[in-house]
């Protein structure tokens, strides 16, 4: 109950101190009721990460007064990443950068080693969120930066930082220091081990942007993903490369998932994915083998794996094809994350490859998504992806029929349209 009171009572003259540095951000009347067509809209003025892939991500850049949450593993890159983008930013915008785990020498370290610019960028070891939105009024940074939020905490309750109640009432007040004063926020977030964001769910619903990023700690490539965006485009993809002077912008990433090998091999089948705006070719993988036990396996790297056995029931209904007594295994080359249905014909593909030791031809593409009664469905953005494949040299398409445009594309491809699986598998093997 007196823990209650706190946070009543500190909600009074938190609201007071908000007053002091209020109104510099132009907001409609409170109480007004305005109709649709009377509100004002002006564009949101962006500002640019100068990291392409970044700003692609945040939906073109960030915007004045957002809070974007950013999680991943420890060690993924994530303050190396906010680090570069600040120091960036700093040569023509003022930046804060605090930090509650890190020591201010751990971080110039980290910035001598990444060899950064240096600009108008400041540095806080603070972990009251009082204290550091005090600070920020003082400075009155552009862009704010909070790592992490699991270790601030506030003066209002007497739980330890990390725990629920503190995360959101700190999380809180930041966010309402960065709405009522225009700063762009960014929170660091940790994740639990089964990689989602740790604490309240409801931190997620107060931030406009929230950014997972993805990868092995001791692999090469790193991926963001926008999985909310009020923004921008939702589920957009961000790809960087970890390098000894930090992270590294992939310009084409088409190339990043694609292996070329010096000849077709069995069990390989090329997906243009869409993610977010734009076209990825991703190469897919599966291996078919014989199982000597009484489940066989069905395990999946980057899709979903209940996909994968219903798959498996359509190709066998509707296919002929038997994989009851085979292990089945599937991967997604690049350690990319394909949610998407378009996915479902070239993993079909693939297995039928690795099940009759038969490589697909190099130059082919497929997409579709793939029905229960056996049927072949159209998913979004058929034209753009024919228009990425042929870009990167593929020389026949298998598509579903309804994405064949009605005018012919000159693309130099030659493009087969199916209705159903009985018919792909045909097209697949007619010379």
């Amino acid at each position: 109950m007196e823990e209650v009171q706190n946070v009543v009572s500190s909600a009074a003259t938190n609201n007071l101190r908000f007053a002091n540095y209020a109104g510099s951000v132009s907001t409609e009347k409170s109480g007004t009721v305005l109709t649709l067509d009377g509100i004002n809209l002006q564009d949101e003025a962006r500002i640019s990460t100068k990291l392409a892939e970044l700003d692609r991500v945040l939906g073109g850049g960030l915007v004045k007064g957002s809070a974007v949450l950013v999680g991943g593993d420890p060690g993924i890159g994530k303050s190396t990443l906010l680090l570069q983008t600040l120091a960036n930013l700093s040569l023509s915008h003022s930046a804060l950068y605090v930090t509650g785990e890190e020591s201010l020498q751990q971080i110039a370290l980290r910035a001598k080693r990444l060899q950064v610019r240096e600009g108008n960028l400041n540095l806080l070891s603070e972990t009251c969120v009082e204290r550091i939105i005090s600070i920020a009024a003082k400075e009155k940074p552009h862009i704010l930066v909070i790592d992490s939020i699991q270790t601030i905490y506030t003066e209002c309750l007497q739980s330890a930082p990390g725990g629920v109640s503190q995360v959101r009432e700190s999380a809180a007040q930041l966010v309402r220091y960065a709405k009522q004063t225009g700063t762009a926020l960014f929170l660091v977030g940790h994740v639990t081990k089964e990689g989602t964001l740790a604490g309240p769910r409801v931190l997620e619903h107060m931030v406009d942007s929230v950014l997972y990023f993805e990868g092995e700690r001791d692999g090469r490539y790193r991926i963001v993903r926008a999985v909310k965006n009020r923004f921008g485009a939702v589920n957009e993809l961000g790809v960087f490369a970890m390098t000894d002077q930090g992270l590294r912008e992939v310009s084409n990433p088409s190339a990043l998932f694609l292996s070329r090998y010096e000849e077709p091999v069995a069990g390989s089948s090329v997906l243009v994915t869409w993610e977010g705006s734009r076209p990825l070719l991703v190469e897919v993988q599966a291996l078919v083998d014989q199982s000597y036990l009484a489940n066989p396996r069905r395990v999946t790297v980057g899709l979903e794996q209940n996909r994968l056995a219903m798959l498996l029931a359509v190709l066998h209904r509707h296919g002929g094809v038997v994989t009851y007594n085979y292990d089945v295994f599937a991967n997604v080359v690049g350690g990319i994350k394909v949610v998407e249905t378009a996915v479902d014909l070239a993993l079909l593909f693939a297995i039928v490859s690795s099940l009759q030791t038969c490589p697909l031809p190099m130059d082919l593409i497929v997409f579709g998504e793939v029905g229960l009664a056996g049927e072949i469905r159209p998913v979004q953005s058929g034209q753009e992806r024919l228009r990425a494949a042929a870009k990167h040299g593929f020389k026949k398409a298998i598509i579903p029929k309804a994405n064949l445009a009605k005018q012919s594309l000159d693309l130099g491809m030659e493009i087969v349209a199916v209705k159903s699986l009985d018919e792909a598998l045909r097209a697949l093997f007619t010379k």
